[in-house]
C-alpha cells in the first residue's frame, strides 16, 4: 500500500532575539520607533473573508486532485485496489458499445439520405428532359411522354420514401446524441465519485494502520467524515446510473421498434412500386412532407 501524504497542517514556530546574547545587533538608537496604526474597516475585513474562503477552496481542490490522481495511477500500475460493480459496470460498457453501433447506423442513413436526394434531383432533371423532347419529336412524342410520367412517379415516391428515411435519421439522432449521452453524462459523473471514493478510503485505511496519538485521532476523525461524505455520493450516483440505464434500455427498445418498422414498411413500398401502401406509411406514423414548391430547405439540408 503507497502510503499517503501527511495532510497535518505545517506548524509555525516563532523565533525571537531573547536574553542579551553576543549574537545581538542593535539597529538603532535604542529609542522605540512610533508605529501609525490604520483603521481596518468593514470592507477589509469582508476582503479578507473572501480571499480566505478562496483560498480553502483551491486547498481542497488541490487535495483532492492530489488523492485521486495518487489513487488512479495506483490502479495503473496495479498497486491500488478498486471499487468494481460487476453488474453496472458491464451495463456501462454495453451501452458504450450499443452506442458506438448506433452511431455507425445514424451515418449511414445520413449517407442514404444524401443519395437518395441526389437520385431525386437526377430523376426530376430527366423527367423534365423527356416532358421537352415529347413536345419537340413528334415521331417520338408518345415514348418520350410515358417516360417523363415514369419519372414524374417515381420523383413522387422518393419524395415520400426520402421523408420516411429523414424521420428515421432523426429520431435516431435524437436517440444518440440526446438520451444515451445524457446517460453518458451521468455515468462519468459516477466514475468520477468511485475515484474520490476510493482514493479517500485508501486514505483512511492507511491513517488507521498508523500509530494512535491525540494528532493522528483528529485526523482520523477528519477522514472517517470526508470518507462518508465521498461514500454518500458515490452511492447517490450509482443509483441514478441505474435508474437511467434502465429507462434508457425502455426507451431504446420503444423507439426502435416503431423507426425500424417504419423503416421496413417504407423501403418494401417504395422497392414494390407501391405508391398507395408508401402513403399509408407515413400517414401510420404522422409524418407531413413538405407541400410541393414550398420554400424549405431540403430534407439534405435539414440534417
Amino acid at each position: 500500500m503507497v502510503s499517503g501524504p501527511n495532510l497535518n497542517e505545517t506548524s509555525i514556530v516563532s523565533g525571537g532575539y531573547g536574553g542579551s546574547g553576543d549574537g545581538l545587533i542593535p539597529t538603532g538608537s535604542g529609542r522605540h520607533p512610533s508605529h501609525s496604526t490604520t483603521p481596518v474597516g468593514p470592507g477589509d475585513e469582508v476582503a479578507r473573508g473572501i480571499a480566505g474562503e478562496k483560498f480553502d477552496i483551491v486547498k481542497k481542490w488541490g487535495i483532492n486532485t492530489y488523492k485521486c490522481t495518487k489513487q488512479l495511477l495506483s490502479e495503473r500500475f496495479g498497486r491500488g485496489s478498486r471499487t468494481v460493480d460487476l453488474e453496472l459496470e458491464l451495463q456501462i460498457e454495453l451501452l458504450r458499445e450499443t452506442k458506438r453501433k448506433y452511431e455507425s447506423v445514424l451515418q449511414l442513413g445520413r449517407a442514404l439520405t444524401a443519395h437518395l436526394y441526389s437520385l431525386l434531383q437526377t430523376q426530376h432533371a430527366l423527367g423534365d428532359a423527356f416532358a421537352d423532347l415529347s413536345q419537340k419529336s413528334p415521331e417520338l412524342q408518345e415514348e418520350f411522354g410515358y417516360n417523363a410520367e415514369t419519372q414524374k412517379l417515381l420523383c413522387k415516391n422518393g419524395e415520400t420514401l426520402l421523408g420516411a428515411v429523414n424521420f428515421f435519421v432523426s429520431s435516431i439522432n435524437t436517440l444518440v446524441t440526446k438520451t444515451m449521452e445524457d446517460t453518458l453524462m451521468t455515468v462519468k459523473q459516477y466514475e468520477a465519485a468511485r475515484l474520490e471514493y476510493d482514493a479517500y478510503r485508501t486514505d483512511l485505511e492507511e491513517l488507521s494502520l498508523g500509530p494512535r496519538d491525540a494528532g493522528t485521532r483528529g485526523r482520523l476523525e477528519s477522514a472517517q467524515a470526508t470518507f462518508q461524505a465521498h461514500r454518500d455520493k458515490y452511492e447517490k450516483l450509482r443509483g441514478d446510473v441505474a435508474i437511467k440505464l434502465k429507462f434508457l434500455e425502455e426507451n431504446k427498445i420503444k423507439v426502435m421498434h416503431k423507426q425500424l418498422l417504419l423503416f421496413h414498411n417504407a423501403v418494401s413500398a417504395y422497392f414494390a412500386g407501391n405508391q398507395k401502401q408508401l402513403e399509408q406509411t407515413l400517414q401510420q406514423f404522422n409524418i407531413k412532407l413538405r407541400p410541393p414548391g414550398a420554400e424549405k430547405p431540403s430534407w439534405l439540408e435539414e440534417q
